[in-house]
């Protein structure tokens, strides 16, 4: 058994019998696998082991970079295993706008569509131009375009009819020559006339505030997506609580901070058993001493339960959970 401590930025005890690391399409579509299961990892941000896992884990090394433009677009093809802050650096290097809101999300540019990645008013989606993928049951090079993804808030087509079916190879992106800066959401609206390097430097100082570093405090990012509820819930919970954020998503629907609905609670610097409620952000859990997976999943149940009696919300986590062989649901 090979140790997956250092493999998920959580970094619970965790073993498994195979480990593989893919550095060339062509090894993606000879390999044969041995167990029942597996599970596709860039730098593991996103997901957590909970326990020793069964099946194979498949490293993604795959790495490389093309730009090219015309006289109104950038386009960007991007291998999956490319570390994704390494591309909005390089991108705010080149003068290209539109990534900028997305700096310092941990993980790979494989890991992107997939999510759907956001930050501070931006998501990745409308930059996707097609993704590249091996089918793993024909062990095929398919491509799917950008508008085919059904990209949502922190969901994809890649979450449902495509889910455990392929293995993410490049992301192309197209992003506008005159895309426009976005500075409305929460600290960066306090910036003048910004460049996109000051936006970019402003977020990174922003989410290292606020968010800890995995290499020296264990965590997996946001544990929970912020939840969308309807206009009529908001407004009910707004008469009961008037200083609870919102954001519009629709005329009928309101996304709330799962931060706020948990810091309301009390759980902000919370420990149990190794496991802590960040102190400066409580959407994170991290891992501060021995945590263990039951640990870690008997505080995110609590946390569900208790937002579910006060707020009638039921969060929903959007780290990864991974179990002996399956994926697990709180």
């Amino acid at each position: 058994m090979h140790s997956l401590s250092q493999l998920h930025t959580f970094g619970l005890v965790a073993h498994a019998p195979f480990i593989i690391e893919f550095n060339a399409i062509q090894h993606i579509m000879a390999h044969q696998c041995h167990q029942d299961a597996f599970v596709i990892l860039g730098e593991g941000s996103n997901t957590v082991f909970t326990e020793d896992y069964y099946g194979e884990v498949w490293i993604n090394k795959l790495h490389g970079m093309v730009f090219s433009e015309d006289t109104t677009n950038h386009y960007i093809k991007v291998a999956s295993g490319e570390n994704w802050h390494s591309l909005v650096t390089t991108c705010v290097e080149r003068g290209i706008g539109g990534f900028e809101n997305l700096a310092l999300i941990p993980g790979t540019v494989g890991a992107a569509p997939i999510q759907n990645i956001g930050a501070y008013g931006i998501e990745v989606g409308p930059y996707v131009d097609s993704v590249e993928y091996v089918d793993l049951a024909t062990r095929t090079i398919q491509t799917i375009s950008g508008s085919d993804c059904a990209f949502g808030y922190r969901d994809s087509i890649f979450k449902h009819a495509l889910k455990d079916k392929v293995f993410i190879t490049k992301v192309n992106f197209t992003i506008p020559k005159l895309v426009a800066t976005v500075t409305s959401y929460g600290e960066l609206a306090t910036l003048t006339s910004p460049s996109i390097f000051d936006i970019y430097e402003k977020v990174i100082q922003i989410r290292q505030q606020k968010l800890p570093d995995p290499k020296q405090i264990g965590n997996a990012g946001s544990f929970f997506k912020n939840p969308v509820i309807s206009t009529q819930h908001f407004t009910a919970l707004q008469a009961r609580f008037p200083a609870i954020p919102s954001f519009p998503v629709s005329d009928d629907l309101v996304k709330v901070p799962a931060g706020w609905l948990i810091d309301t609670l009390g759980f902000k610097g919370k420990i149990m058993d190794g496991i802590q409620c960040h102190p400066q952000q409580a959407l994170v859990l991290t891992n501060i001493a021995t945590g263990t997976g039951s640990a870690l999943i008997n505080f995110a149940r609590q946390i569900i339960a208790e937002v579910s009696a006060q707020f009638g919300i039921t969060l929903e986590h959007e780290v990864q959970l991974l179990g002996r062989i399956n994926r697990i649901t709180l």
